[in-house]
């Protein structure tokens, strides 16, 4: 995992909001699947329903606070700690579809039929899923710094045979490890603190998930390829583009969204990162985003 110094220094440098507080949650049992950390913020009456997805290494809290209040002024905005990561739902084994599936399961305990989806990185694998296993029940898409596909140069093939074979063989080790982390975590997270005590917050809530399950989680996500159905996709979306991203390359961006079928584009000027470490360009541009999806629901 990184380091927490230079983690410090990446959050003084690039001007990372110093805020005291983030909306309170709760956990939030699913039936039949497990428990995971909700935040339900009501926004304006009869507004639309926004499920924000998180990407990997990360919690709801760490992806999304940036963006958190600007949603809330005109969208329903539910968030969650994905399966494996923070204090989302523990399991046997990580699987896409199942963090496809954890994503009904919270619209159904919230009461939402038809929500929309916003996810980032991973998140917007797992919306993607959603809309694909669930098109009745997924009413818009918003796939921020979002890959459709990993194996498709030939380091990347390799990178990925060799990352997935070395995440089975330390699996069962793995399991016990990260059960052992997730028992040593407090029940919930901390959402007020006193000044000058963001940098802490943070920190604790990327040491939530462990780096043991990120070996499986980036081993899963690895095989993930949208390429055969992409272009059945039928929940309005709209592509938030990351334009420095070094991770998810821009061109595999620019081609998913001319997959998916009416898919509107959207450019933010930041990297990977840019959901926290560019918030000023990237937020405005989710806005966008979100607005032209909620107009076609």
């Amino acid at each position: 995992m990184a380091n927490p110094d230079r983690i410090r220094r990446w959050i003084r440098r690039a001007g990372v909001p110093d805020i005291a507080e983030v909306p309170g949650g709760r956990l939030v049992e699913l039936a039949g699947r497990g428990r995971t950390y909700v935040v339900d913020m009501p926004g304006p009456e009869g507004a639309p329903t926004v499920i924000l997805l998180h990407g990997t290494a990360s919690t709801a809290y760490l992806t999304w606070f940036p963006a958190l209040a600007a949603l809330a002024a005109h969208y329903r905005v539910i968030l969650f700690d994905q399966r494996w990561h923070g204090r989302g739902i523990r399991s046997p084994r990580f699987s896409v579809d199942d963090c496809a599936d954890d994503v009904l399961a919270v619209a159904d305990a919230m009461g939402v039929e038809r929500p929309l989806c916003a996810g980032y990185s991973l998140g917007g694998v797992v919306a993607l899923t959603a809309a694909h296993r669930h098109p009745d029940r997924i009413g818009g898409l918003v796939l921020c710094a979002t890959p459709y596909r990993f194996r498709e140069k030939w380091r990347e093939r390799a990178f990925h045979q060799v990352f997935g074979a070395f995440a089975d063989a330390i699996g069962p080790y793995s399991l016990r490890r990260i059960d052992a982390f997730a028992s040593r975590l407090s029940e919930l997270p901390e959402h007020t603190w006193p000044p000058g005590g963001f940098e802490r917050w943070a920190l604790s809530e990327f040491r939530s998930t462990s780096g043991w399950a990120l070996a499986q989680v980036i081993a899963e996500v690895g095989r993930f390829d949208a390429s055969a159905w992409l272009g059945a996709i039928t929940a309005p979306t709209a592509v938030v583009i990351t334009t420095r991203d070094h991770a998810i390359p821009v061109y595999r961006q620019l081609e998913m969204a001319t997959m998916i079928p009416g898919a509107t584009i959207h450019l933010a000027g930041t990297g990977h990162t840019g959901c926290v470490f560019g918030a000023e360009r990237f937020v405005p541009t989710l806005l966008d985003g979100c607005a032209a999806v909620a107009e076609r629901q």
